[in-house]
């Protein structure tokens, strides 16, 4: 059914539910998977004002994330790919669906309501309003 599905993944215990979510497809052999993890700039620690373009991302930080979509990587049996990004997470996830053609992205929500949502906005929202693809959002247990 899906050609290529955009797995939007972060360092959350909500990331085990949405790969449960993606085994729970049933995808076919032909299917290319893209694992990703956008690291924004409040994660890696550096603040920077907005018109300056993020700096590298810290080795210790990076190889964390990439040994666990490695290890989700050793649980499917189709075509994967790992990308590892930095930037703000709605705009990224919404590029690289771009950039694979995704028909798919699957992706976590932290659940927020009330003011905290509308301080700290909310990422799986921004990414269905404004995907070109379908977005299945998986909420927190």
């Amino acid at each position: 059914m899906f050609k290529t599905i955009l797995v939007a993944l972060d360092s959350s215990e909500l990331s085990d539910r949405v790969m449960q979510a993606l085994h729970q497809l049933q995808i076919g052999p032909d299917t290319q998977v893209i694992l990703s993890h956008v690291i924004s700039p409040s994660e890696s620690g550096i603040d920077r004002p907005a018109d300056l373009p993020l700096p590298e991302i810290p080795t210790g930080l990076y190889s964390q994330i990439e040994d666990r979509l490695r290890d989700y990587q050793g649980q499917l049996s189709c075509n994967s790919a790992i990308e590892i990004v930095s930037g703000d997470p709605a705009d990224e996830i919404i590029r690289l669906s771009n950039i694979y053609n995704a028909d798919l992205i699957l992706m976590g929500s932290r659940g927020l309501t009330g003011v905290t949502r509308i301080l700290q906005g909310s990422v799986s929202s921004q990414v269905a309003a404004d995907a070109h693809c379908s977005v299945f959002v998986v909420k927190p247990a």
